[in-house]
């Protein structure tokens, strides 16, 4: 469900006005009052719910969380022209600058995200008052009631990964009682059940397909909940701190996932490159997207801009802006061994360059070339002499060095592709749940629960595909643009005890998702965001003179600060999180 076939409903929705007081004083055709919704104006809050998750822009981002989960790990660095080129991502980076009365990115993600959870409540509130009877067919009430609580439970998780303490608010508090409502109100447990209870109404009323692309589906909501139970399963104290991993909520994560696998609704897409490519939105692997459109009839079309900083600036063909370039270490971590296998322990001891990275060089996994932009090497997949990448892109590399962020970028003659002053944007969905993580969620489980030996076909199906992928990273030659090595786990190249598997799913996740944003959540969740990011930096100050000072503190830079203006407007209702 594309957001341009959104049109019609959401016409239902508007009020038009003019200068004309004769137009000010007539009451718009389709005009919603309290009281008297129909079925197709719910519909259309529903409709406008669905884009309120998409409401964001390089300020205040919602639907990639390049800055809270990438920047602000071991993947990447800020990038763009230097510390103070947008200071508050610095600040986010360096950890120990960071405070609550940064308002660029951290209040206005707030903002967008409790605006886009009253949509979903105006919805909820709309489809309350109405009957089954008055929708064709009568089932399709309780899928709209669904569809908006999938929705308000997914703002609601983002907020709490990275504000951890915020105000549950549904469709039954008044403007009065929501100015009442704490951010402390729940303990930990309680909230995550609070948003569950959301996701479960969606699993039990959704159906398992949607008649419209990018309508969340039964299995969008099984795997979400999975997702919402691994977190929870790692049980944190007060101050952050993991204190035990229950079993209970393990198994929930097993069966739910089990649930969207024996669907068969869903599968790797065989080329990893096609998960970031333009014509593969909503195919086989995206199991929960975002949905953005353009040459929809509107002069912008409903673009992606939440990325429009990351392309390089050198690039002839864009020009603005270099941020999120791949850390130094994110690069050495693609290395592999002469088994094939990541060098864990060894990967961070050498600084690898693109020198380094060629046909008959070190050999790394295939995911690099997907993942990291470097010199000499095609440039979202693009061998012509206009995309093989240059150092001459980077916009600062004596201070961020010569790596570029791919992923999330298009080439400039894609149909999905604009250009809108110096910014970028495009149609491209982003994918919040891909198949990948409803595969390495279970493996996660099993490990954890001590299952680890169901863990390795889980995570083989993964290296398999990335091994797979190699036909769209080739030089004008034909030759691979790196020298490719990735083998399977087999349990003698690696004994398999559950340490080793929880090593293995654990730099899976990395360099899968890497650059994608999960890398912070992910360290957070296991409890080794502390020593993991301490011993990144300390390393990394001896290649990047930008981060000098930057420190982690335990028990405060696990989740940002309750943005002060939040806390001022409610008079000081709510509680500021530890440490800040």
């Amino acid at each position: 469900m594309k957001y341009r076939n959104f049109g019609k409903a959401l016409v239902i929705l508007a009020v038009s006005l003019a200068s004309c007081n004769d137009y000010l004083d007539t009451k718009p055709e389709g005009y919603i009052t309290a009281g008297n919704p129909t079925a197709e104006s719910a519909n259309g809050l529903v409709i406008a719910a669905y884009a309120g998750i998409a409401n964001d822009d390089m300020i205040g981002p919602m639907t990639s969380m390049w800055v809270y989960g990438s920047v602000r790990s071991d993947d990447a660095y800020k990038g763009g022209g230097g510390v103070g080129d947008v200071a508050d991502v610095n600040f986010y980076e360096q950890y120990n600058l960071t405070t609550p009365s940064q308002v660029w990115m951290g209040a206005y993600t707030w903002e967008n995200f409790y605006a886009a959870i009253s949509r979903a409540n105006a919805a909820l509130r709309a489809l309350n008052e109405l009957k089954d009877e008055n929708f064709t067919p009568t089932s399709l009430r309780k899928t709209r009631i669904a569809e908006a609580r999938f929705l308000r439970a997914h703002s609601h998780f983002v907020m709490k990964l990275i504000f951890k303490n915020i105000p549950f608010i549904d469709e039954t508090l008044s403007n009065e009682d929501i100015l009442k409502t704490k951010n402390n109100q729940y303990t930990n447990d309680q909230l995550w059940n609070k948003i569950a209870d959301d996701f479960k109404y969606a699993l039990d009323n959704l159906p398992e397909t949607q008649p419209e692309v990018g309508r969340v589906n039964k299995f969008a909501a099984a795997a979400y909940l999975a997702k919402l139970r691994l977190y929870q399963a790692y049980e944190q104290d007060a101050n952050h701190k993991v204190t035990g991993i229950n079993a209970a909520r393990l198994n929930e994560v097993v069966a739910l996932t089990q649930t969207v696998i024996n669907s068969g609704k869903y599968r790797l897409q065989p080329d990893f490159a096609e998960n970031f490519l333009d014509g593969f939105d909503n195919g086989p692997e995206s199991v929960f997207a975002v949905q953005f459109s353009i040459s929809d009839g509107t002069s912008t079309g409903r673009l992606s801009f939440v990325t429009g900083l990351n392309y390089p600036t050198g690039a002839s063909q864009y020009g603005c802006c270099g941020f999120h370039q791949p850390s130094q270490n994110l690069v050495n971590a693609f290395a592999t061994d002469a088994n094939g296998l990541p060098k864990y322990d060894t990967f961070n001891n050498v600084e690898l360059s693109a020198a380094d990275i060629t046909p008959k060089g070190v050999t790394v996994d295939p995911r690099i070339d997907h993942t990291v932009g470097m010199d000499g090497h095609p440039y979202k997949y693009r061998s012509d002499a206009a995309y093989i990448f240059k150092n001459s892109w980077v916009r600062d590399p004596g201070v961020y060095g010569f790596f570029q962020s791919m992923k999330e970028q298009q080439a400039a003659d894609c149909a999905c592709y604009k250009k809108l002053g110096p910014f970028m944007g495009t149609s491209k969905n982003i994918d919040i749940i891909r198949y990948a993580d409803v595969l390495l969620w279970q493996a996660e489980a099993y490990i954890e629960l001590g299952q680890q030996e169901k863990a390795m076909p889980l995570i083989n199906q993964i290296r398999a595909r990335a091994a797979n992928s190699t036909g769209r990273t080739k030089l004008a030659d034909g030759t691979p643009a790196s020298n490719y090595k990735i083998a399977l786990y087999d349990g003698s190249n690696l004994s398999w005890t559950k340490e080793n598997a929880r090593k293995a799913l654990q730099w899976e996740r990395r360099l899968e998702f890497a650059m994608e944003s999960p890398r912070f959540f992910d360290l957070v969740r296991w409890g080794i965001a502390e020593p993991t990011l301490n011993a990144y930096l300390t390393k990394e100050k001896t290649r990047r003179a930008f981060l000098g000072n930057a420190k982690f503190t335990a028990g405060r830079d696990e989740y940002f600060p309750i943005p002060q203006r939040e806390i001022d407007f409610t008079k000081g209702l709510y509680v500021q999180n530890p440490g800040y």
